[in-house]
C-alpha cells in the first residue's frame, strides 16, 4: 500500500500554502480583527477561483469527486495561517453535505455552495452554537432528527462569546415547517454522522498546521531574541522545549493522514483513528502554543505576539466536533472491544 501524496495533492497543498502566506498575514488578521469583519472578500475570492470548494463534491454534481486525502493537507496549510474563511468547513463538510441530499432546495443552493458564491452554516448537535452564521446565506439546521434547510434572512442569530476572534458563534433562533424540511430524521442520521466525522479530521487537519506554525514563530523570535550575549535558541533548555512539541507533531501527522485515508470505510475502526486524529494534532496545536508563548517571555503573554491567534484557534478546533472527552471514550471503545493485533491495523469497511 502507497502512503505517499500524489505530485497533484502536494502541488495543489503548495499553491494554496503560497498563496495564503501572501494574502493571510498576521497583520491580514489584526486589520480583520480591528475591523470586526467575518471575513476578507479579496481572499475568499481568490480561494474561489481556485475551486476548492468543488473537491468533495460527486462529478456528477458538479465537482471533482475527489476524496479525504485530497483536502487533508490543504486543510492543514489553512490551520498554519489560521484562516479566517470557512473554506475547510465549505469544501470538507456542507458542500458534500448537500451534495447527498435528494431534494429541489438541496439542488438549488448546492452550485452556490460548491462554487463558494454563497457560504451555508450547519448546526450540528455536537455543538451547542453555529459557527460562522453571520456569513452564511442559508443554514442547515436540525429539528427531530430532521434536516432543514433555512435561509439566513429568516432566522435570528443572537452572536455568542467565542475564544477565537475569527470563529464567530451564534445561536440560531428559528421554526421548522414542512417547506424547509429537505430530509426526514432516517435520511439524516447518516449524513450528520459522516459530517461529523469530516468535520473532526478536517479540525485535526487544520491542528497540524497550527502546531508547526506555532513551532516556527517560537523558533524565529528564539533565533533573534539576545540574552546574555546570545540568543536564547541557542540555550538548551529552549531547544528541548521546541524539539518535544516538534516530535508531537511528527507522531501526529501519520495518525491524520490514516485517518483521511481510512474515513470513507466507517465503522469501529474509522471512527476511532478520527478520534486519535483530533487528540493528537489538536493537543500538538495546544501544546506548540503554548511553548511558542513561554519562549516569548513576559511578551507572549500580550496580544501583540502573533502565537495567540494560533492559541486561540487550537483551543476553539479543540472543542468543536467534540471534546476531548467524546474522543478519548471512542478510542477506548476501539482498544477495548474489538480485537487488537498486526491484522487490525487498518480499517476493513465494517458498518457497525
Amino acid at each position: 500500500m502507497d502512503f505517499t501524496f500524489s505530485e497533484e495533492q502536494l502541488m495543489v497543498a503548495g499553491v494554496v500554502r503560497d498563496l495564503l502566506a501572501d494574502r493571510c498575514t498576521a497583520a491580514d488578521l489584526r486589520r480583520l480583527m480591528a475591523a470586526d469583519a467575518p471575513r476578507d472578500e479579496e481572499r475568499w475570492t481568490a480561494l474561489r477561483d481556485m475551486g476548492l470548494t468543488t473537491l468533495l463534491v460527486p462529478e456528477a454534481a458538479g465537482g471533482l469527486g475527489l476524496g479525504e486525502v485530497d483536502l487533508v493537507l490543504i486543510a492543514e496549510a489553512c490551520g498554519y495561517t489560521a484562516l479566517p474563511e470557512p473554506l475547510v468547513e465549505q469544501a470538507g463538510v456542507v458542500a458534500p453535505l448537500l451534495a447527498a441530499i435528494d431534494h429541489p432546495l438541496a439542488a438549488e443552493w448546492l452550485p452556490k455552495i460548491a462554487s463558494a458564491e454563497a457560504v451555508a452554516a450547519l448546526a450540528h448537535p455536537a455543538s451547542p452554537f453555529v459557527a460562522d452564521a453571520d456569513g452564511a446565506a442559508i443554514l442547515l439546521l436540525i429539528a427531530d432528527g430532521a434536516l432543514h434547510l433555512v435561509e439566513a434572512k429568516n432566522a435570528a442569530l443572537i452572536r455568542q462569546p467565542s475564544i477565537d476572534p475569527f470563529r464567530r458563534l451564534a445561536r440560531v433562533d428559528w421554526q421548522p415547517s414542512p417547506a424547509t424540511q429537505i430530509t426526514d430524521a432516517a435520511t439524516a442520521r447518516p449524513l450528520i454522522d459522516q459530517a461529523f466525522e469530516r468535520g473532526a479530521l478536517f479540525a485535526a487537519a487544520q491542528g497540524l498546521g497550527l502546531a508547526q506554525r506555532s513551532v516556527d514563530l517560537a523558533a524565529d523570535y528564539a533565533r533573534e531574541r539576545q540574552q546574555f550575549g546570545k540568543p536564547i535558541g541557542s540555550y538548551q533548555a529552549v531547544k528541548h522545549l521546541l524539539a518535544t512539541v516538534q516530535v508531537a507533531i511528527e507522531f501526529a501527522k501519520p495518525v491524520v493522514y490514516a485517518a483521511a485515508a481510512q474515513i470513507a470505510a466507517g465503522g469501529l475502526h474509522a471512527r476511532a483513528r478520527v478520534s486519535h486524529a483530533k487528540l493528537a494534532a489538536l493537543g500538538a496545536a495546544e501544546q506548540a502554543a503554548r511553548t511558542g508563548i513561554q519562549v516569548h517571555g513576559a511578551m507572549g503573554y500580550s496580544w501583540e505576539v502573533d502565537v495567540h491567534f494560533f492559541l486561540k484557534r487550537s483551543l476553539a478546533l479543540a472543542g468543536a466536533w467534540g471534546d476531548e472527552a467524546f474522543h478519548r471514550k471512542r478510542v477506548a471503545d476501539r482498544i477495548f472491544g474489538a480485537p487488537l493485533g498486526p491484522d487490525q491495523t487498518f480499517a476493513c469497511g465494517e458498518a457497525a
